[in-house]
């Protein structure tokens, strides 16, 4: 058998007293919050740099609207000027991304092209914004017979093909830039309409919109100052949305030519000239107006996925 050994017990009297110490007794002290207070907002920043896909999304996002504001003004080369000379010359020095089949620098209209693509995203996710909050944020708030009217009028136009609607508009109206923006926030308001309805019919049951009801402040500044505050996470999450879903309906529309029209530059007429010269080996005219749209449309939705996880309140830390 084997010896049974005793646990050593420790000898309390080798500790010096020294290493105790008795905390002091004070009352700022006990106060003091270890941890630094976050507002809303700064919590909501935090989690999203920790999602390292939103971030690569935003830092794209950053860097081409600063090369579409300074990229046509970085190169001497003109975005309609034409050298017959220079036709479908490929990728150099000279020529970053290559010629098309009239001499012109591809380089420089596919940042002319980012600016119009930007501009109508923009564009369509601000009147998207005003109109929808409005329309949801009066609908959500008064409730009953004037939220049902409401209603229906959207159940209306949300039925109404979306693409069918711009199209014909663009037919009667005429292809240009500001119709397009007309033809694609005509409807395109109604998903933020409901979006924001919805928030606003769980939010204004809660204490301090009924302390405003009842110091007897008006719609509009209930609307503004305890409605809309609130809502704000899932706005932001839906304009994400809009901006890259108006950025192809635009690059859709010109490629069909009922948007931007020659001699200007877009990502989706540049697609459409370079469509014939696939098969002649002039890879370059399609490669980059194409690989512009997808990775704006992938950066724009990673970030919208990004910032509704950040912007959820109950993963507030």
């Amino acid at each position: 058998m084997l010896p049974v050994t005793k646990n050593k017990k420790t000898n309390h009297s080798e500790i010096p007293d020294e290493w105790f110490r008795p905390i002091e007794k004070n009352e700022k002290s006990a106060e003091t919050v270890v941890r630094p207070s976050l507002s809303y907002w700064q919590d909501a920043w935090l989690r999203l740099r920790t999602n390292k896909l939103a971030m690569a999304g935003l830092f794209f996002l950053i860097l081409l609207g600063i090369m579409a504001i300074f990229g046509p003004i970085l190169s001497p080369h003109s975005v309609s000027h034409q050298v017959l000379s220079n036709q479908n010359q490929p990728p150099s020095l000279t020529h970053w991304f290559g010629t098309d089949d009239m001499g012109r620098d591809v380089f420089t209209r596919t940042w002319y092209g980012a600016r119009i693509s930007l501009f109508v995203g923009l564009m369509a996710a601000l009147i998207d914004f005003f109109i929808g909050v409005t329309y949801g944020g009066i609908s959500g708030y008064k409730g009953g017979r004037t939220d049902n009217i409401m209603m229906r009028i959207i159940e209306v136009l949300y039925g109404l093909p979306y693409l069918l609607v711009v199209i014909l508009l663009l037919v009667v109206m005429g292809p240009s830039l500001m119709t397009i923006i007309i033809a694609l926030t005509v409807t395109g308001w109604v998903g933020m309409a409901r979006i924001v309805r919805g928030q606003v019919l769980q939010i204004k049951q809660n204490e301090y919109v009924l302390a405003s009801q009842s110091f007897g402040a008006k719609t509009k500044r209930i609307i503004q100052k305890n409605l809309l505050p609130n809502t704000m996470g899932p706005i932001i999450v839906q304009m994400t949305l809009t901006v890259p879903t108006a950025i192809f309906a635009e690059a859709f529309l010109s490629f069909l030519g009922l948007g931007i029209q020659s001699p200007f530059a877009s990502w989706g007429v540049m697609a459409n000239d370079a469509l014939g010269t696939i098969l002649s080996g002039h890879w370059w005219r399609l490669f980059f107006p194409a690989f512009f749209i997808s990775a704006t449309m992938f950066a724009f939705n990673v970030l919208g996925d990004g910032l509704q996880d950040a912007l959820d309140p109950k993963l507030r830390r």
